[in-house]
């Protein structure tokens, strides 16, 4: 069980980290929503099919219900509004902007009816992140010049879009199967950004012929790796440990999304990146703690918050 959240970890932090630069590549010649919902709807039922072949029972109404609110909230006002935005933000900008969603995630969990107070020590890593954070963002004031304000802003309502997601992943009535729940996500998520496409009139000026090839292997790129690897895991994570130690990706996403913006996009990295980066680091540790990762005294415990996934 250890090895698997570790792993899980290790793929949304770094997968996702990855995908920024992906969406900024495909959403050059590709509308935003209809990337983000055919992206969604290819992977949700690539998962769905081998959900069920794998012995996944058939959903009930309830069910697909939890799936439409889920997926609402995580694909078409997180991950699709995050595509719109990167039209005219930078990559790096962009992940930054999102950083600030465990804040959202805490604030989430508690105003809940059953919230609980935020400990003081995650507490201050959760500030110290978003302080290392806010100084990289310090040191990126030629990227924020001539980026609309209406885009920026965005990514921070779409970063409280995909907390609200977290949050409610476990209190909806999600299949206990992770894989079908994830797929299922997918698709009604899918589904919705597809029909912002129709309403928004993005079809009436996409020209198919004009979609580069480099967008072409970006989308796919984001349905195998970015969605059906990276949003499994994450769906996985949220049921089986707390979803605000699963929201310290924010933190990691960043500094990998302005790496591979500065090696493969040309966009700057100077010193500041490279003192804010222990300082999200040492949040990471004091948010995370101890006991994020289930030790094997704890086996039975995390396997009680996930029923559906065996050890």
């Amino acid at each position: 069980m250890r090895g698997r959240i570790v792993a899980a970890f290790a793929v949304v932090y770094l997968v996702w980290g990855s995908t920024y630069l992906g969406i900024r590549i495909a959403v050059a010649t590709l509308p935003p929503f209809l990337l983000s919902g055919t992206r969604f709807v290819v992977a949700g039922a690539l998962l769905y099919a081998w959900a069920r072949v794998r012995g996944a029972g058939t959903p009930g109404r309830r069910e697909w219900l939890a799936a439409l609110w889920i997926g609402t909230l995580l694909v078409a006002g997180g991950n699709a509004v995050v595509g719109w935005a990167e039209q005219r933000v930078p990559s790096g900008l962009a992940a930054l902007l999102v950083a600030g969603m465990p804040l959202w995630v805490a604030l989430f969990q508690r105003v809940a009816p059953d919230g609980k107070p935020i400990r003081a020590s995650r507490l201050a890593g959760l500030i110290l992140g978003f302080l290392g954070l806010a100084l990289l963002m310090l040191g990126r004031g030629e990227g924020v010049r001539g980026v609309p304000l209406l885009r920026m802003g965005s990514l921070v309502l779409a970063s409280a879009s995909w907390a609200l997601g977290s949050v409610l992943t476990r209190r909806v009535g999600l299949p206990r199967d992770g894989m079908l729940a994830s797929a299922m996500s997918m698709l009604a998520g899918g589904a919705v950004a597809c029909g912002v496409v129709l309403a928004a009139g993005e079809l009436v000026t996409f020209e198919p012929a004009h979609v580069s090839a480099a967008s072409v292997a970006a989308w796919a790129y984001l349905v195998v790796f970015g969605s059906m690897l990276a949003f499994t895991c994450f769906t996985w994570l949220v049921t089986a440990v707390d979803p605000a130690r699963v929201a310290t990706y924010a933190y990691v996403n960043p500094v990998v999304a302005l790496v591979l913006g500065w090696w493969l996009a040309g966009e700057p990295l100077g010193a500041r990146t490279l003192v804010a980066t222990p300082i999200i680091l040492l949040g990471l540790v004091l948010v995370l703690g101890p006991d994020a990762i289930p030790f094997p005294g704890r086996r039975a415990r995390a396997q009680a918050a996930y029923p559906g996934k065996a050890a």
